[in-house]
């Protein structure tokens, strides 16, 4: 833009200044618009590559060791199941009428089955009482109600242990004949041999029931 000739040199060169100072501005105005648009086309950039990562994301990279093997748990033998011990099932002896041939072998019954089942028993008088349940008839019914007459008339039960049950038992209901030939003076060996002397001994002594050593020598 030109100016009037007449205008006054000071005028013209504050115009001249402002004109320069705009020119100035002007510039940096478009260099900072450039750097706004590559810093906008920077971004932009980045912006698409984020958004193609995020819609198509790449397979993480993996590396060829291999894995260490995965230890396996210990295995323990299963708890052993406790051993339970089941008694045999036992016969009861059989009932008793007195008969001195069934004496020994009823005896061998009770203390058999009490050997067994001695947990069955809480002292020593039952028993005693148990086995009295089987006199059931004759001389040994009538053996079982006078002991129990005797603890009825004294208050004391007449046979205290098993020991005095078997002694009285053998003394009432063992075979006599046994008794009175080792009782007797005339039961020696004689002639006979000695293996069989001895058999005929100890037949009579299991008939009899007589278990003191000092009572068999004498015997003997």
């Amino acid at each position: 833009m030109s100016l009037p000739l007449d205008t006054p040199q000071g005028v013209t060169d504050t115009l001249g200044y402002l004109q320069h100072h705009l020119q100035e501005l002007t510039e940096r105005q478009h260099v900072s618009e450039s750097n706004i648009n590559s810093t906008l086309a920077a971004l932009t950039a980045q912006l698409q590559q984020l958004t193609q990562l995020v819609a198509h994301p790449s397979p993480l990279a993996v590396p060829n060791t291999p894995l260490p093997p995965v230890p396996s748990p210990p295995v323990f033998p299963p708890p052993a199941l406790p051993v339970r011990w089941t008694c045999p099932k036992l016969s009861y002896p059989p009932d008793f009428n007195g008969e001195h041939h069934n004496g020994h072998a009823f005896l061998n019954s009770c203390s058999l089955y009490i050997c067994l089942a001695s947990e069955q028993f809480h002292d020593k008088q039952e028993r005693i009482l148990w086995a009295l349940t089987f006199f059931k008839g004759g001389r040994a019914a009538k053996w079982s109600k006078n002991v129990f007459c005797q603890e009825a008339d004294t208050g004391i039960f007449p046979i205290q242990t098993w020991g005095d049950f078997e002694q009285q038992f053998r003394l009432h209901f063992f075979p006599a004949n046994a008794i009175n030939t080792l009782e007797g003076t005339s039961y020696h060996q004689g002639n006979r041999m000695v293996d069989n002397y001895l058999d005929s001994f100890q037949a009579l002594v299991s008939d009899t029931g007589y278990i003191d050593p000092q009572t068999l020598v004498v015997k003997f």
